[in-house]
């Protein structure tokens, strides 16, 4: 798993201006529609998650690149933070095929599945945030 990262040194100012635009990003969500637009809701929350586990990363003083770079995140996120259950990663996993099939065939999600998940999803994303942030203090 190590080989497929990058050694870099961790950066907490470029981490604390990665986790405002995460805030903003959060705050846009509030604001949209989410049964109308289930889909860009769904990819945003994606994106969330994917720039946390960046930042986890990025203040372990790692990057992924490449081929698989979204996958190789979870994957790290799986190894080396336990406090990720199983259901978890593979929601976090489910979510990353569900934006790729957005992004790249037009896929439409159910109305309902934001409804379903929000709170399994906000879990994420507050786990991601606490990590972050006892990391830049």
């Amino acid at each position: 798993m190590e080989e497929d990262l990058i050694k870099i040194t961790p950066n907490k100012e470029k981490a604390k201006s990665i986790l405002k635009m995460v805030e903003n990003t959060l705050e846009m969500i509030k604001q949209i529609d989410m049964v109308k637009f289930t889909s860009n809701v769904t990819k945003e929350y994606y994106e969330i998650i994917r720039e946390l586990m960046t930042l986890v990363l990025l203040l372990d003083g790692y990057k992924t690149f490449g081929e698989g770079a979204h996958k190789k995140l979870i994957e790290y996120l799986e190894e080396n933070y336990k406090q990720f259950n199983g259901y978890e990663i593979s929601l976090i996993d489910s979510l990353r095929i569900t934006r790729n099939k957005i992004s790249y065939d037009g896929f439409f999600v159910e109305r309902n599945y934001i409804e379903r998940k929000l709170k399994d999803i906000l879990n994420i994303i507050d786990k991601l945030k606490e990590i972050v942030k006892e990391r830049i203090s």
